[in-house]
């Protein structure tokens, strides 16, 4: 039953200190629930993987599901879909109430204090913060269980030319017919699915 004290303290912390949204909480997230081995980092990159595929928050979505699977992971006896389903209630709410609370509170002091030097001073300095936070989860990633779980050479450079492939797709448009057509987040998903799938299975 501890694991459920462990996980509401450790959401209730990743909700306080969050900034940045979902990507910049995933190094906290990775810290508070691989570290104590209630999951393998294999494990966290699929829940990555999934709550980025999933409608909603991906910081909402991972505690969801590490909610779920994490009292199993560490004891067995905790493994039916009740005890699951409480952790995952568990996770949630302790990820949600503490963001909700602040930003209830914040925006009405923000909103009223807009053109102080201070607040104008920590945004100035959250924001680098928050985009060393983004980079380090997209570096916390590049790990051998997204690029290579198999231990086999061409997979892993079959998975980083997918990888270039996603972001030069995402990033610089395609020149056809005189237009600049960016191509849909969606299509890359679809068509990474598929290369997986011949690729993999």
């Amino acid at each position: 039953m501890n694991i459920y004290w462990q996980l509401v303290w450790a959401y209730i912390k990743i909700g306080i200190f969050g900034f940045g949204g979902g990507y910049a909480m995933l190094s906290l997230v990775e810290k508070a629930v691989v570290s104590p081995g209630w999951i393998s980092e294999t494990m966290f990159t699929d829940i990555v993987a999934i709550s980025q595929m999933t409608p909603g928050p991906i910081g909402i979505n991972s505690a969801t599901y590490i909610g779920y699977v994490a009292p199993g992971e560490v004891d067995p006896a905790l493994s039916s879909i009740g005890w699951s389903l409480l952790g995952s209630l568990l996770a949630t709410l302790a990820v949600v109430i503490p963001s909700f609370l602040l930003v209830l509170y914040s925006s009405h002091f923000i909103r009223k204090h807009s053109e102080s030097g201070v607040i104008k001073a920590v945004f100035s300095g959250l924001r680098p913060v928050i985009v060393g936070l983004i980079a380090a989860a997209a570096i916390m990633l590049m790990n051998a269980p997204n690029f290579n779980p198999r231990g086999i050479g061409w997979q892993l450079w079959t998975n980083i030319g997918i990888c270039v492939a996603a972001f030069c797709l995402a990033y610089f448009p395609i020149k056809f017919s005189r237009k600049s057509i960016k191509v849909h987040p969606i299509l890359i998903i679809v068509l990474a699915g598929i290369t997986g799938l011949f690729l993999y299975y």
